[in-house]
């Protein structure tokens, strides 16, 4: 006869060989091990990063000057200037154009060198990139290994009105228009020009990021599409972009977060502005109302708003991905 054994239901009590079990598996190790790799950056983190946030928040409803203890309760004055100041909106907006472009341009540009390094070489055989790929990548990532202080300066001099390696070049061409040409003193080329510096510095970084993420996925899927026909561009359209969806959103925001900083880029290419303000970005304005007004309340109210906007550029890159068919909502489904 066989003999069956009562089930007992587990009623999610803690029983006395589990509370064993439990203080058993909390070793001294365990404990330290939480503490130095989890409990201890997460104060550090507090300290020096949720904790100035916060002061900073409560600065910007005051009028504290930034050099005494005094200050008074302004409310929401601060606030209300900022959207009175045709400045601030100008570099409000200078900002937004550079969180438009610059991610757009990054990704994709670093994106298709990723593809053209790693898959897209030879169309027979095993599936490889680019003749002499190692070459290209090293010589890609340079620029990202410079300084970004030193990239303004530099790029500044080769831009110089008068002594400047492209008008030298362009004058040699026969332009003669741009003999002394202010690149960076005209407003319709100093936005431009601003740009391709900052995106001359970045692509390379993140075409080394996303080559990694394209050597991860199994060559067999590539080898897949090649066999049923597939060229290159629906290649990198229907295989690679969505398999490394992950990392591009990654990237866009970390780029976008860059862009509505941008400070010292701006500073060294531009340190007032630009013609007409055409170049002023947010920090930069911040800093001179700080350091130079001595308004730091204004200047915190700034760097609040600065904050909201890189929020509300995650929150609009995460809704993107998700409802073009991202992983969060293939899990749901």
């Amino acid at each position: 006869m066989t003999t069956l054994t009562p089930v007992v239901p587990d009623t999610g009590m803690a029983t006395p060989s589990r509370k064993r079990n439990l203080r058993a598996s909390l070793t001294f190790d365990k404990i330290s091990l939480f503490l130095v790799f989890l409990g201890l950056p997460l104060v550090l983190y507090a300290v020096f990063v949720v904790s100035p946030f916060f002061q900073a928040i409560g600065y910007s409803f005051t009028d504290w000057n930034g050099f005494t203890d005094k200050m008074n309760n302004v409310g929401l004055n601060n606030y209300t200037k900022l959207f009175q100041d045709e400045l601030f909106l100008r570099a409000m907006r200078n900002n937004i154009l550079l969180a438009i472009v610059l991610p757009l341009v990054i990704v994709t540009l670093s994106l298709a060198l990723a593809t053209m390094i790693t898959v897209a070489g030879r169309s027979v055989g095993e599936i490889s990139g680019l003749k002499g790929a190692s070459f290209y990548r090293v010589v890609s990532f340079f620029p990202y290994t410079i300084p970004a202080i030193v990239v303004g300066i530099m790029w500044g001099q080769i831009f110089d009105p008068s002594a400047g390696l492209v008008n030298g070049v362009l004058t040699r061409l026969g332009f003669e228009q741009f003999e002394s040409f202010a690149w960076l003193g005209n407003v319709k080329t100093a936005m431009p020009v601003t740009m391709f510096i900052i995106i001359w510095g970045f692509i390379g970084f993140y075409m080394i990021l996303f080559i990694a993420a394209v050597k991860g996925i199994p060559s067999e899927i590539y080898e897949a599409a090649r066999i049923d026909g597939a060229g290159r561009f629906r290649t990198a359209i229907s295989i690679t972009l969505p398999l490394i969806r992950e990392n591009v959103q990654t990237a866009y925001i970390y780029i976008g977060i860059m862009a509505l900083d941008a400070y010292v880029y701006m500073q060294a290419l531009n340190p007032f502005g630009g013609p007409d303000n055409s170049t002023l970005t947010m920090p930069q304005y911040l800093m001179t109302t700080a350091f130079e007004k001595s308004q730091f309340g204004l200047a915190c109210a700034m760097g609040v708003m600065m904050g909201i906007l890189t929020g509300i550029f995650a929150a609009i890159v995460f809704t993107v991905n998700r409802l073009s068919g991202g992983k969060d909502q293939v899990t749901m489904a």
